[in-house]
């Protein structure tokens, strides 16, 4: 039996969010691929994340034994061509995210695999893996298949699929990998400066703002808003880049997560895949635009076709 080999992402001993999800997308085409799942750690304890990845539905757990402590590009690289070659996997899944994308396309090239990146959907055409992603800027989704090729490896985006989450018996296996010499070394992580900001991906209550809301000064009376409402201010990339809010408060692929966020609602953000990527899951969003057309109504529970910016003046109103 052929198999889906996700190779898992973790820091600092803790497995990172993604990686349950690309273990989602795996379990969604293994039916199709007539495929095990089988998910691959690396470290220098890679058994210490066993029970963080015993998961309902993965068939075992590959334990890579390595020699460094936290992540390293060109080891991770020597060692998915290895995994590659002695397992033999039909799909290899790997985070598309800053650590992914820094090996994911050695193993594609090297080995001649079929390699696509950030992937958000997969599905199978009969006995075909088709992957889609974007192009030409998130205007347009392309469809790739693989045609001729033994093993395809995929980067996934982060909030593609929804986590899996449901503990499972899972045996682990050990194997020992050679792992040549690395011409990097890693020195240590430096995390950005919040700057004294709020975590918008542990609120459960977000206001989040988008280009639609027109200029600063709408975004300002938005954040005095969301404090009456009891809601954390967030916002979408362009207002970021536009220098009205903050980068800490964006939410987004390139952004942060909402990952405790219960009601989430969006003043003029028209819905660009790299927003969505942070924030579609959320169990309900209301979202306000004037395009009757925006991406964002595609996940929205509830929709109002309005201009975001009269809207939190009528709110203003409301909640003095």
């Amino acid at each position: 039996m052929s198999a889906v080999l996700v190779i898992a992402e973790h820091r600092g001993g803790v497995v990172r969010p993604v990686t349950r999800e690309i273990v989602a997308a795996a379990l969604a085409v293994r039916e199709g691929l007539g495929a095990r799942v089988e998910v691959a750690i690396i470290g220098a304890r890679p058994d210490v994340l066993v029970p963080a990845l015993s998961l309902e539905g993965v068939d075992e757990l590959l334990l890579v034994p390595a020699p460094i402590e936290e992540f390293q590009p060109e080891c991770y690289a020597a060692i998915g061509a290895a995994l590659i070659a002695a397992r033999r996997p039909r799909l290899v899944l790997i985070p598309h995210s800053v650590d992914g994308i820094s090996y994911a396309p050695a193993i594609g090239a090297t080995g001649s695999h079929g390699y696509a990146s950030d992937v958000f959907a997969l599905r199978c055409d009969g006995e075909d893996l088709v992957a889609t992603r974007s192009a030409y800027r998130e205007k347009v989704r392309v469809e790739l298949d693989f045609p001729g090729r033994e093993t395809v490896v995929l980067t996934v985006r982060p909030g593609s699929f929804p986590p899996a989450s449901r503990p499972g018996g899972v045996p682990a296996t050990t194997l020992e990998v050679p792992v040549g010499p690395m011409n990097s070394e890693h020195r240590g992580y430096i995390e950005p400066d919040a700057g004294g900001d709020v975590d918008v991906g542990a609120a459960e209550f977000l206001l989040a703002v988008g280009r639609g809301i027109g200029d600063r000064a709408t975004a300002e009376e938005a954040a005095m808003l969301a404090g009456r409402m009891g809601a954390t201010l967030a916002c979408s990339r362009p207002v970021v880049d536009a220098g009205w809010l903050p980068k800490s408060r964006q939410i987004g692929q390139s952004g942060r997560t909402a990952t405790n966020c219960r009601l989430y609602l969006a003043l003029g953000i028209s819905g660009a895949v790299q927003h969505l990527a942070g924030m579609k899951h959320v169990e309900t969003i209301i979202a306000v635009n004037r395009d009757p057309d925006a991406a964002i109504f595609g996940v929205a529970r509830v929709g109002v076709v309005a201009d975001a910016a009269e809207l939190v003046a009528e709110l203003r109103a409301l909640f003095p």
